[in-house]
């Protein structure tokens, strides 16, 4: 047996364990409790397929499957990227709701009330020209 064809048995055997790992985080992302567990999952997918190309790039001695695993890696970070930010919004959406369960209630948005919004840095600037009138010196110390 040449070395060539022990390396092929090799490439092969490693593809395949990836791919039985590629099904079992395929299971996770179905099945996974959270929604955190099914994003690391689509995470996880998506960096095994680089490993099998760059691996497919040895074997077959392709140089641009390379380019190609590169390309898969951006637009795989893009997605996780998304995915994530898609699940946070709709998080803050249902946390937002169980804060103001009367605003879920008669329809109107969760952000919708008759009262203007604070500036929650007003409050800061005002302690800190009290502070500064009181001590004479006008800073912070």
């Amino acid at each position: 047996m040449t070395i060539s064809a022990a390396s092929g048995y090799l490439f092969g055997g490693v593809i395949i364990v990836l791919v039985l790992i590629m099904f079992a985080c395929l299971l996770r992302a179905i099945r996974g409790p959270e929604i955190a567990d099914r994003i690391v999952a689509v995470n996880m997918l998506g960096t095994l397929t680089i490993m099998i190309i760059c691996i497919l790039s040895l074997w077959q001695k392709e140089s641009y499957l390379l380019d190609v695993a590169l390309i898969y890696a951006m637009i795989s970070f893009l997605a996780v990227v998304v995915l994530t930010r898609v699940y946070l919004g709709v998080h803050r959406e249902h946390m937002r709701d169980q804060a103001h369960p009367a605003c879920a209630e008669d329809g109107t948005q969760s952000g919708e009330t008759d009262v203007p919004a604070a500036d929650p840095l007003s409050a800061f600037s005002a302690q800190d020209s009290e502070n500064a009138s009181a001590d004479g010196k006008g800073g912070v110390q």
